[in-house]
């Protein structure tokens, strides 16, 4: 096993991989801004070392820097959480180079699915279902990509093979659109991601977000454990994650899922990883694949009784998977509401002194946060404060536990987007499942 992991992330999966790495025997090493040195990770580490201000291009996006605090800590590994440069290649390679172990794949790995054209073709070898598309970068000829968009029909979407994070993409519905839309945003593309290489994919009207979590060690065994529904959005970012996703049935899921494990195995994929689908009308379509560990892994954890940040460890060591594909099995459902420190209403962040704080309790909640009464929420960084997680035997259960830990948990001197999560939970259509990703943003339109 690691001796020593440093931890180049923030807040609550700070801690959470923090916990996994105690459990484990391992020492930890914070590496952190100037502005978190009172967040309860740095409090609780082995050791602590700042490496730059509060800005995260001088801190948590500083390469050298971290490689320099790795060093001079005498860590054996770094691990980079989400977000940050948990995707980035250049950093993977840095931190191998320098003679660490990156908790994550290889940079070749994120090389290839960080560019969605590659990706797309990898998986559409891999026998993964994908959306009908260019099977390839546009081009320069305007007519021949009229001809591509006629062929995949209207409405297209063209997307920068750079993108990510809901960026970098724009809906065509006619083909006078059609010019001007590839050549904005392929200057978007190069002005966002240095790159401004561009596709074309069918647009899906009202699908669905599904995505299948997959854990492989790089020795030729993977696995995956099951889909979670993450349609719950807002500018195409997460608000509500649950597993298993409403409809989804037991063949379904062992059809899907073992064409992504067949895929990882393939393309010798090492360490946690998610397999992004848009799903309609009974059918998957890929769109991208997450190289690190989600936001919403604990709902997954709730219903296969794996530790994914203890698997990763596990794998980065050089250990096989401690768990084989008969041995997953999914018992139960698990809701996450992401709790943010922003105005429920125009969604403006609020930083500043919690003035008091209470978590929720009781059976089957699960609270992963990094904040506490007295805690200053710096205004440098995403707004994400915490995650309520829930687990029920049934999806009506988790939801009712929800419910009631929404109305339990208090957070006392900023906003947060608790009115909105209560307001998810009581809705009707949430209810029942199945709702398209389209679904909350127009509900929070007609609001207005």
């Amino acid at each position: 096993m690691l001796d020593k992991v440093l931890i180049a992330n923030r807040g609550e999966i700070a801690l959470r991989i923090l916990r996994a790495c105690k459990e484990l025997g391992i020492k930890t090493v914070a590496a952190h801004s100037s502005a978190d040195r009172d967040l309860k990770h740095v409090l609780l580490a082995d050791e602590t070392i700042c490496i730059g201000n509060a800005s995260a291009t001088e801190s948590y996006l500083n390469i050298p820097r971290i490689i320099a605090a790795a060093e001079v800590t005498n860590s054996i590994a770094i691990h980079p959480g989400y977000g940050f440069l948990s995707e980035n290649a250049d950093f993977a390679e840095a931190v191998e180079k320098s003679g660490f172990v990156f908790i994550g794949p290889t940079a070749d790995t994120i090389n290839l699915m960080g560019d969605k054209v590659s990706a797309i073709a990898s998986m559409r070898k891999a026998g993964v279902p994908c959306v009908p598309g260019s099977d390839g970068p546009l081009s320069e000829d305007m007519d021949k990509n009229k001809t591509i968009a006629k062929r995949i029909g209207y409405p297209i979407i063209v997307k920068a093979a750079g993108g990510g994070g809901g960026r970098g993409m724009r809906v065509v519905r006619t083909e006078e659109e059609l010019e001007t839309s590839i050549r904005t945003t392929k200057a978007e593309a190069g002005a966002a991601f240095n790159n401004d290489i561009v596709y074309m994919e069918k647009f899906l009207e009202n699908p669905r977000h599904v995505e299948i979590q997959v854990l492989a060690d790089g020795q030729g065994n993977a696995v995956h454990l099951g889909e979670r529904d993450c349609s719950m959005q807002r500018r195409h970012q997460k608000v509500v994650e649950e597993a298993p996703a409403p409809g989804i049935t037991e063949s379904m899921r062992e059809k899907i899922g073992e064409r992504c494990r067949k895929a990882c195995i393939e393309i010798g994929y090492r360490g946690a990883g998610t397999f992004e689908f848009l799903y309609e009308n009974g059918e998957f379509y890929f769109i991208e694949m997450n190289t690190r560990i989600q936001v919403e892994h604990p709902v997954t954890e709730m219903i296969t009784g794996v530790d994914l940040i203890k698997e990763q460890l596990r794998i980065a060591a050089g250990q096989p998977l401690s768990v084989e594909q008969s041995q997953i099995k999914i018992h139960g459902h698990a809701i996450e509401c992401r709790i943010n420190a922003e105005d429920p209403k125009t969604f403006i962040p609020s930083p500043g002194l919690i003035k008091m704080f209470h978590s929720p309790g009781g059976l089957g909640v699960r609270w992963e946060s990094h904040i506490y009464s007295g805690y200053k929420v710096p205004p440098y960084y995403d707004s994400m404060i915490g995650k309520l997680i829930t687990y029920g035997e049934s999806r009506d259960e988790a939801i009712a536990r929800m419910r009631h830990a929404l109305n339990e948990l208090v957070i006392d001197g900023i906003k947060t987007n608790v009115p909105l999560q209560q307001k998810i939970m009581a809705d009707e259509n949430f209810f029942n499942g199945g709702t398209n990703i389209h679904y909350l943003e127009k509900k929070l339109d007609a609001e207005v």
